[in-house]
C-alpha cells in the first residue's frame, strides 16, 4: 500500500506541477476574486486529475487506441475554449478599469461563486485526454509492482487525487496574496491583461 501512495502522489504532483494554460488562468482567477472562489477551481481542476486517474488504472492500456482519434479534436476544443476565457477575461477587466467600478468584479451574468468556479475548471480541465495517457503511461511501465489489487488501485487514485489538489490550492493561493497586493485599478487591469495573454499564448501553443 505504501508503494502505492507513493505512485500515486507522484503521479499527482507530475501531471500538476507544469504550469499551463489552466493553471495561469487559476491564478488569474483567483486575483480577481476570492480565494474560496480560487479554491472552488483549484479543486475542480483535481478532481478531472482524479477522474482520469481512475479511468486509467481501471482501463488500462485499452484506452490509448480509443484515445488517439480524439485528442486533436478535443486540444483544438480545449483551445478555443481557453482563448474564450481569456479575451473575456481581459474585456471585463478593461470594462471594469473604464468604469472604476472596482467593487462589481464579476461578470453581469452573476458572480463567479466557488461551485461555478469547480464546474468550470472541471470542465476545462477534463478535455485535455493527455492526462488519461500519462496516467495509463506511467501505470503501464511500473509493470507487476504498479497497482494490482482493488485496494492499490483506489490509494493510487486518491493519493493522485490529494497531490494535484494540494497544488492546485497552492497556485490558488499565490493567486490570492498578488490580488491582496495588486488591489489598484491599474494594477488589476495590468494583471488581467498578462494573464489573459498568457493563456491565449500557451491555449495556441496546444494545437501548434
Amino acid at each position: 500500500m505504501t508503494a502505492a501512495v507513493v505512485a500515486g502522489l507522484l503521479a499527482g504532483y507530475g501531471i500538476a506541477i507544469p504550469v499551463g494554460a489552466v493553471g495561469a488562468y487559476l491564478v488569474a482567477v483567483t486575483a480577481r476574486t476570492s480565494w474560496r472562489t480560487g479554491a472552488g477551481a483549484a479543486l475542480g481542476v483535481a478532481a478531472a486529475d482524479g477522474v482520469y486517474a481512475l479511468v486509467a488504472v481501471l482501463g488500462g492500456s485499452a484506452l490509448v487506441p480509443l484515445l488517439t482519434p480524439v485528442m486533436t479534436p478535443l486540444r483544438r476544443v480545449s483551445a478555443v475554449v481557453l482563448v474564450g476565457l481569456a479575451v473575456h477575461s481581459a474585456w471585463t477587466a478593461v470594462r471594469a478599469y473604464r468604469a472604476r467600478d472596482l467593487a462589481n468584479r464579476d461578470d453581469r451574468d452573476g458572480p463567479l461563486t466557488p461551485s461555478r468556479a469547480f464546474l468550470t475548471f472541471l470542465g476545462i480541465t477534463i478535455l485535455n485526454p493527455m492526462t488519461v495517457v500519462y496516467f495509463v503511461a506511467l501505470i503501464l511501465a511500473t509493470g507487476p509492482s504498479g497497482p494490482a489489487t482493488p485496494l492499490d488501485r483506489a490509494v493510487f487514485v486518491l493519493a493522485a487525487l490529494v497531490a494535484s489538489a494540494s497544488w492546485q490550492l497552492f497556485l490558488a493561493s499565490g493567486g490570492a496574496l498578488l490580488g491582496r497586493v495588486l488591489t489598484g485599478p491599474r494594477g488589476r487591469l495590468g494583471t488581467a491583461l498578462v494573464s489573459s495573454t498568457l493563456i491565449a499564448g500557451l491555449a495556441v501553443h496546444l494545437v501548434s
